[in-house]
């Protein structure tokens, strides 16, 4: 275990490990971790540095899985939550003799960072693209699909996605949240067939939120105000969810059903049902199984192999709050590093938990790159050279000098 600076009886170069998430919304998993290994570079030299960016399943996804395991990307264009043509790719994997995988990240069509701040509005934007996505995966042979839905900008509880793959009109389910209260009983006529395409399809569920789909916690109340819904439009929204999930649960061929106890399992009260505004709740209705995020990502880039390797692992993100104290790239690798008992430290723009909370997660140490108000503004207007030089402090910090 590498101690801090100071210590002349460990003088050897220290193996370090950079995993780290984005960096806020200005810098992707592997822009950060560039950044950070050309701060590391400078602040220790000698030392042997590996990079492996993470992802929460939102932007950057594909880039970070693909970086890992390899594979090819299928270009497409989607429709973004608007409506208006984007580029966007699905990343396939074959596994000889066994499956092809492909990977979708949800945010390259429904993504926040596709809207200008004065085109957000959750009772509009719809998951059409999302749909579009997966007919892509399909027509390549994909006999498994791994959606990553975090980032979302939508609200209509996958209706649009679901509208794209033939489930019913785009009239009614792509128009976005707020249309879904006018829902015709027969909107959603066609959700049988669609179940019965994907019944050979491997469908699984990518996300480390827990929100449900209604209700005072879900998402129409807990995350639709920051996608740019007003207080009011939440409760319509949540009104109008509502009714959709009423017509679909009618029209959905034989309901799920609890392993222990054998009754009908409400899906819109699932753990992941509210992800992303509710695509979540439309993938779960597709028969798709969740798994956290995070958890996945370590899986397939083999994270803790290359932790156990390593003598420090850093990670990173734009802002460390009570919020992403868990279920997030930071917690992820925190917990999974202290599993291989080596240290990992965090370098963070904003850090609003204290120390105590960031033992309690793991962390051997978390370096603000924002030390005050007046740093933040800087960090936005250069963040790769703000996260660079905070990195170079911190590698002569747990680096010993040569």
């Amino acid at each position: 275990m590498p101690e801090p600076a100071g210590h002349p009886d460990t003088l050897e170069s220290v193996r370090v490990l950079i995993a780290p998430a984005s960096f806020g919304s200005t810098l992707g998993p592997i822009q950060t971790a560039a950044a950070m290994a050309q701060g590391w570079a400078t602040g220790a030299p000698h030392d042997d540095v590996r990079l492996l960016p993470l992802s929460d399943g939102g932007p950057g996804f594909l880039d970070v899985l693909q970086r890992a395991v390899g594979g090819d990307t299928v270009a497409t264009t989607v429709s973004d939550p608007l409506g208006r043509e984007v580029p966007a790719a699905v990343l396939l994997v074959d596994e000889p003799g066994v499956r092809r995988t492909a990977y979708v990240e949800a945010a390259e069509a429904i993504g926040m960072h596709l809207l200008g701040a004065d085109e957000r509005d959750p009772g509009l934007t719809s998951t059409w693209g999302v749909g579009q996505l997966l007919e892509t995966a399909v027509a390549e042979g994909a006999t498994r699909v791994v959606v990553g839905v975090g980032g979302g900008s939508t609200n209509d509880g996958g209706a649009g996605m679901l509208a794209a793959l033939g489930a019913g009109p785009a009239s009614s389910l792509a128009r976005g949240g707020l249309a879904l209260a006018d829902l015709a009983d027969d909107a959603l006529l066609g959700m049988p067939s669609v179940v019965d395409r994907f019944a050979g399809v491997e469908l699984v569920l990518a996300t480390d939120e827990e929100t449900p789909l209604l209700g005072l916690q879900g998402t129409s109340a807990v995350d639709a105000p920051g996608k740019g819904a007003t207080r009011s439009q939440a409760q319509a929204l949540e009104a109008a969810v509502g009714r959709y999930v009423d017509v679909l649960s009618r029209t959905l061929p034989a309901p799920p059903t609890d392993q222990l106890t054998g009754r009908p399992r409400r899906l819109d009260r699932e753990p992941g049902a509210g992800a992303a505004g509710g695509l979540g709740y439309a993938l779960l209705a597709l028969g798709a199984r969740p798994v956290g995020a995070v958890a996945e990502v370590l899986r397939v880039t083999g994270f803790e192999v290359a932790a156990a390797g390593s003598d420090l692992v850093v990670t990173a993100t734009g802002r460390l709050d009570w919020t992403s104290a868990r279920g997030s790239v930071v917690s992820g690798v925190a917990e999974a590093t202290l599993a291989t008992g080596r240290p990992a430290v965090l370098v963070a723009g904003e850090c609003l938990v204290g120390r105590r909370e960031t033992m309690s997660m793991g962390l051997a140490g978390c370096y603000v790159v924002a030390d005050h108000p007046r740093d933040v503004e800087a960090m936005m207007a250069d963040p790769v050279a703000t996260l660079t030089a905070r990195t170079a402090r911190v590698a002569r910090t747990w680096s010993p000098a040569r």
